[in-house]
């Protein structure tokens, strides 16, 4: 049975509220070493060339049906990490600038990181327009826009930054945390995510905590467990997934800040658990560059990546632009492997999800260009998937760079080419693009409606402006859509803001 084939809407959105669910997991095992393909992937060459947006376009190879647009491209964006929308759809790009220029990664703490604010003024579907909203940061790698600001990650600093003028550059600089990542750290290892759940939450990876924002008062903060390590996302349910390098999935089935009340509780069932041990994976060309090549269980006979060695950025599409058969599926970036799989997640009988691969020796994008690094996705405002392109020679940290793996960087002229990057839209041919919606300016009874919207990002992003302006006067619309919308989703978008407005009463919840 699919985990959103309920029996009961209403029984499992109170249930989901209260947080009195909990299930099991999978234990983990290596995956037997595939034998290897009947048809040998292409080999790039020795050199792997740097190629502008339009050429890398042509090696980007995505299963049968879909197709891959530009967004952005450098000179508008550099070396990109992370992105998010403001609520009128511009784009809000975290820029690493200094991340590994070189193979010894020197310069790394280089005050040179930015935010742009990058927009599509002519409504053509590529942006046009990029403002430096933020620089001087170092290493920065998560940002969320809010009403009163936006979130930005620049270890060890959390900030909110604040345009007050409306020229989408930030005036103001507040430290919201001290603790988000040891600068000095690995930076694959520490903090990022930034994601609002459908909980009014703020979720995170690789740091133990999440944070809530409300119409007034300070940012609050409440301990977790630390999870994950590269990305955090949430599917339609409001159900969390993370994941790390060579584990490609992993969810909360209750959240996870209970597992804090008993200190002495090493782990808690339900809280980020394994849906699928490591799996096979199918790049498109011969991946001779990746850390610990040379070991028989990391490649193929034929010199391809065997399984997931970089697994980041877990990410639920909730789009509707997009075939109904993807939604709620996960895809994640393989950015060693220069490609994007695609899991779906499905519950048995006894209600415990797991995961499997959607194609049979077939991923959902693939290049043929070594440089082709997805190191994070989006659900877009439009309703597509975007996917963030590093593009680049060096992915590793100089922490995981091993002797055989310079030597092939170097062979293969991976160390020239950085200060690029690209933002990749996913799209189908049956469906033609839509504008992406403006929400800045909706009455807030024109955002309770929208709670209802096909488009998840637009029921999520409804949602945050509801509870983050506290207009109460949506409350008796809220209840009724709660009790009788026959959407689910809606319903539970409902009974979600009404807790974040303070309106859930018992008889909502429990109707």
């Amino acid at each position: 049975m699919s985990f959103l084939q309920l029996s009961s809407r209403r029984l499992a959105a109170a249930v989901f509220i209260s947080g009195a669910a909990l299930a099991g997991g999978i234990v983990a095992a290596r995956p037997a070493l595939p034998a290897p393909r009947e048809n040998v992937p292409a080999d790039t060459g020795n050199i792997a060339p740097v190629r502008t947006p339009p050429e890398e376009l042509l090696h980007l190879r995505p299963v049968k049906g879909y197709r891959v647009e530009l967004v952005a491209a450098e000179p508008l964006v550099h070396d990109p990490v992370a992105i998010d929308f403001d609520a009128d759809g511009r784009m809000y790009v975290v820029e690493m600038r200094a991340y590994m220029n070189n193979v010894q990664g020197t310069g790394e703490d280089r005050p040179i990181g930015r935010i742009m604010v990058v927009e599509d003024t002519n409504h053509d579907g590529a942006m046009d327009k990029a403002t430096v909203f933020a620089d001087s940061l170092v290493l920065p790698r998560a940002v969320k826009v809010l009403e009163r600001g936006v979130l930005v990650a620049a270890p060890p600093y959390l900030w909110l930054m604040r345009d007050t003028n409306g020229d989408h550059r930030a005036d103001t600089r507040e430290v919201v945390r001290s603790d988000y990542g040891d600068p000095k750290g690995n930076p694959e290892h520490l903090a990022n995510g930034l994601l609002w759940g459908i909980d009014n939450w703020i979720h995170n990876s690789n740091y133990a905590g999440q944070f809530r924002v409300g119409a007034a008062g300070p940012i609050e903060y409440r301990a977790t467990p630390e999870e994950g390590q590269w990305g955090v996302s949430s599917d339609e349910t409001g159900r969390l997934y993370r994941n790390s390098n060579e584990d490609p999935l992993r969810a909360d089935l209750v959240s996870s800040h209970y597992a804090m009340r008993n200190p002495g509780l090493p782990a808690m069932r339900g809280v980020y658990e394994r849906l699928t041990p490591n799996i096979t994976v199918w790049p498109a060309h011969k991946t001779p560059a990746i850390n610990r090549g040379y070991r028989p269980q990391t490649m193929r006979a034929d010199s391809s990546l065997a399984h997931y060695t970089s697994a980041g950025s877990p990410t639920a599409y909730i789009g509707d632009r997009l075939p109904a058969e993807l939604r709620n599926n996960l895809f994640i970036t393989e950015s060693a492997g220069n490609m994007v799989g695609r899991l779906i997640v499905r519950e048995n009988a006894d209600g415990i999800p797991t995961a499997r691969t959607a194609y049979d020796r077939a991923e959902f994008l693939t290049a043929t260009d070594e440089r082709f690094r997805p190191v994070n996705l989006a659900n877009a405002p439009d309703g597509s998937l975007y996917v963030v392109d590093m593009y680049r020679g060096i992915i590793e940290h100089r922490f995981y760079i091993t002797g055989y793996l310079e030597q092939k960087i170097r062979e293969r002229g991976l160390e020239i080419g950085v200060g690029m990057g690209r933002i990749w839209r996913i799209v189908h041919d049956t469906m033609p693009r839509a504008q992406a919606p403006r929400l800045s300016a909706r009455t807030p009874a024109e955002l309770a409606g929208l709670l209802a919207s096909p488009n998840g990002w637009s029921r999520f992003t409804a949602q945050r402006l509801l509870v983050e302006r506290g207009d109460t006067s949506v409350l008796p619309a809220l209840r009724t859509m709660a009790h009788s919308h026959a959407d689910w989703r809606a319903r539970l978008h409902a009974l979600w803001t009404l807790d974040g407005l303070h309106g859930a009463d018992r008889a909502t919840v429990f109707a």
